[in-house]
């Protein structure tokens, strides 16, 4: 990748001809350096440079604010997977103890760490993460069945004639 006219190191984007996956790889790869917090356009140029100006905020947060120990309930096994690699990749150990839910992950940070940096990167993670899911589901299940998939059509509400039922449970 070359020098822009501006002199500026260009954020790559990902080409139309990259698979999807290879498109998610590049997004998820300009949130985190938009994540890193830059010090200068030139340190923009790698990925390991990003992850050593997150690693450095957070020892001087460390430094500054005595870490706590956090809980994060996360919602699905994607989310706890993704954020448990984002704790990895900052060298820090992410665990749960007995008796506590798969969807609980504990760590020991600053609170400003977590506010100002993990947090938020991860938010942006997980969405650019969920609209891929989501996507990928609909191609799988229109390739699989034939038919588009989707949410199910919303019609105004009429008079009920009988009361819905439910069907979660058995059907006895």
């Amino acid at each position: 990748m070359a020098l822009s006219d501006s002199g500026r190191w260009p954020i790559a984007r990902p080409s139309r001809e990259a698979s999807p996956e290879q498109q998610l790889v590049e997004r998820l790869r300009r949130i985190e350096a938009l994540h890193s917090r830059p010090g200068s356009e030139g340190e923009r140029q790698a990925a390991q440079r990003a992850r050593d100006r997150i690693q450095a905020r957070l020892k001087q947060l460390e430094a500054e604010e005595p870490p706590i120990e956090v809980r994060f309930t996360l919602a699905d096994q994607w989310s706890r997977h993704l954020f448990v690699a984002l704790l990895r990749r900052y060298g820090i150990p992410a665990y749960r103890y007995r008796g506590q839910r798969r969807t609980t992950v504990m760590a020991r940070l600053s609170r400003a760490f977590v506010n100002e940096t993990l947090w938020p990167e991860f938010l942006e993670l997980q969405g650019s993460l969920a609209a891929y899911f989501d996507a990928l589901t609909d191609r799988v299940i229109e390739q699989a069945l034939e038919v588009k998939a989707g949410e199910a059509e919303e019609r105004p509400q009429s008079a009920p004639q009988l009361p819905p039922q439910e069907h979660q449970g058995s059907l006895l």
